[in-house]
């Protein structure tokens, strides 16, 4: 139907009816999210998942209403120039153009949510402002999942003929009382879109957030079905301010967690040099030494290499990431704090002062590295090592070499690690050096040669990684034979989990899952002990293990101590998963929500909330001592010990 043969109606009918439309279309690309992830939510049924949808439209009228506030206001002035055919020409293509940008953001997270396990947020601007490809990044994502594309097109050409189907009605009598009148439902339509953008109305009613899908699910993983990703870019879009907590004295608060770290005189400081190895997307669940449980123990994963040097390492049985993105990762290895609920680098505290495990080696005459292959202002990763004390960086930038690029992301990790260990032979002894690999990253290519020559899995990112693990065994044959290879303690971990295959990391557990391993060459640190471990334990257990000598500040614990209430946390879309000994605890920030038993029921089936509240008490009460020591040290940038 072309505009000419539209139907013309009232200016406010043709509102409604366009506000319907969008409904309409946010239901289809709430549907169209589920079922492209359907595989990472479990026990959704027909009736639930109708009610999530009732839910989710709270949220859709809350972030139609910011996309489309201009576009309202142009419609409801109440002067007669807003009937004129350009006037309304241009508000039809704000209108389009506004909300297209909502419907393709919501198209991204058909793809994206899998690997970061939330909708996108505001952050996600920061996060790849210094990319120097992003050209190149669209176009891979473009290959990649071109039906979503065809379907995207599809889906404003029908927009768009939707908006066609209604003009507006001139209004001819158009005088002061007509004015008036129309200034009154002016009014009454700046109460509705205030209503609408804050979820209710009343005093007693707080504009809704994130959170509040919480209402309408079961488990916190759930609300990202809830949710559209405009409106979580919207409330994200300011900086997260954090607010004083005092649910403990001081006194009581460090006798049940203390973040300071005192030194435990077990003998003179170890110069071993220390080199962090942190690998691209590597799950646990992907290295077959860590699974042998899976396929009735047939399970042979993607790793062999890494296999073989846990057999001569020391790890642990459940190990962890803080986060699920990159940009989350070196904070909490190298620095020892987590990103909670956003990326700590992109927070309004990113300034504060800190003291990582390279500027505290670096007092003791440590000479510190860290190695990257991509654009050396990818990620921001260039600027936090500065901050953190590391002097040198190594990137695409100094490797200079022609043809060992990607095309995408950077250096192919083989040459690129070859070029490490070989620089690192320069640096004076002892040194600790940081490298973080790239090429196990979407989009899952490998160099021409290596073609065919690693195992496929049900996962794309798995044949990556089975290249990235033969440069490792390339990389610790060159290094085996450098003069510093035997004094040195390497720490292999990934920066976080992606996708999954098995049910049994297709959970909130799972999904932060990966190794942490230990391989100290010139000793004997080997084994493997049943205990929760984390990114930010990695800090504070390599200082102890050198036994360094001064008081020093980490979110993390030693995971070499015999404690037994250490703990893991982790936060993803403002839930925190706790981690005690057999138990897994979410909680909202207010409540506890579930708590399952990681041994008798690694599936999470079975919430014991109710029949073991004395653990679920004790744990939160961990929960809020962590929560308080890092919102009020945050807040008063006391993440030192000095």
């Amino acid at each position: 139907m072309k505009i000419n043969d539209a139907k013309a109606v009232n200016l406010y009918v043709a509102l409604a009816y366009r506000f319907l439309i969008l409904l309409f279309f946010y239901t289809l690309c709430r549907l169209g999210f589920y079922l492209s992830n359907q595989s990472l939510f479990h026990d959704i049924t027909v009736p639930k998942y109708l009610y999530i949808l009732y839910g989710g439209l709270k949220f859709d009228v809350s972030a139609l209403i910011y996309i489309n506030s201009v576009y309202l206001l142009m419609n409801v002035i109440p002067f007669s120039f807003r009937y004129r055919d350009g006037y309304q020409q241009f508000a039809k293509w704000l209108f389009i153009i506004a909300n297209s940008i909502g419907i393709i953001s919501n198209f991204i997270d058909f793809a994206y949510y899998r690997y970061t396990l939330k909708r996108t947020t505001a952050t996600v601007f920061s996060q790849f402002s210094n990319e120097q490809n992003k050209f190149k990044l669209l176009v891979d994502f473009s290959k990649d999942y071109w039906y979503l594309f065809i379907l995207l097109i599809l889906f404003i050409w029908l927009f768009i003929k939707l908006y066609d189907r209604v003009k507006i009605k001139k209004e001819t009598n158009f005088n002061w009382a007509t004015g008036v009148f129309h200034l009154v439902l002016m009014l009454g339509i700046a109460v509705l879109c205030i209503t609408g953008v804050r979820g209710g109305w009343g005093f007693g009613t707080r504009p809704i957030t994130l959170s509040n899908a919480g209402e309408y699910v079961d488990t916190p993983d759930q609300m990202s079905l809830v949710l559209n990703t405009p409106f979580a870019i919207f409330r994200t879009l300011k900086a997260s301010k954090l607010h004083p907590i005092n649910t403990f004295d001081q006194k009581t608060l460090n006798t049940i967690y203390n973040p300071i770290h005192q030194p435990e005189g077990k003998g003179p400081f170890k110069k071993l040099n220390v080199v962090f190895l942190i690998i691209e997307s590597l799950g646990k669940e992907h290295v077959g030494s860590l699974n042998k449980d899976m396929m009735n123990g047939k399970y042979k994963g993607y790793t062999p290499f890494i296999d073989s040097l846990i057999g001569e390492s020391f790890t642990f049985s459940h190990t962890y990431a803080n986060g699920r993105k990159s940009i989350d990762a070196l904070p909490s290895v190298i620095t020892g704090v987590p990103s909670i609920a956003e990326p700590f680098v992109l927070s309004i505290y990113s300034g504060n002062k800190t003291t990582s495990i390279a500027q505290l080696l670096g007092e003791k005459g440590y000479e510190t590295a860290f190695f990257h292959g991509a654009p050396n202002g990818s990620m921001g990763f260039s600027s936090y090592t500065h901050l953190a004390g590391i002097k040198k960086y190594f990137g695409q930038n100094e490797y200079q070499k022609e043809g060992d690029s990607d095309g995408t992301w950077g250096i192919w990790d083989e040459p690129f690690m070859q070029y490490m260990a070989h620089t690192m032979n320069t640096l004076k002894q002892p040194f600790f050096s940081s490298f973080f690999s790239l090429s196990s990253h979407h989009p899952f290519r490998l160099p021409e040669e290596y073609q065919g020559k690693f195992p496929k899995g049900p996962l794309p990112v798995q044949e990556t990684l089975g290249y990235t693990d033969m440069a490792l065994r390339k990389f610790f044959q060159t290094a085996s034979i450098m003069p510093w290879f035997k004094n040195t303690l390497f720490v292999l971990c990934a920066d976080h989990a992606t996708v999954s295959h098995f049910p049994e990391y297709q959970t909130t557990p799972g999904y932060f899952s990966i190794p942490i391993v230990f391989y100290y060459p010139g000793g004997d640190l080997k084994g493997k002990t049943d205990k929760l471990v984390q990114q930010i334990d990695i800090m504070p257990t390599v200082l102890n293990y050198l036994n360094y000598d001064k008081p020093y500040f980490a979110l993390g614990f030693d995971a070499f101590n015999k404690r037994t209430d250490n703990f893991v946390v982790n936060n993803n879309d403002g839930t925190f998963s706790f981690y005690q000994g057999d138990y897994f605890l979410s909680n909202d920030g207010k409540r506890n929500i579930s708590l399952y038993n990681l041994k008798t029921d690694r599936l999470n089936k079975i919430n014991l909330l109710n029949e073991e509240p004395e653990v679920a008490k004790d744990m939160e009460k961990h929960l809020k001592a962590f929560i308080q020591q890092y919102t009020n040290r945050m807040i008063d940038n006391k993440l030192t010990a000095r």
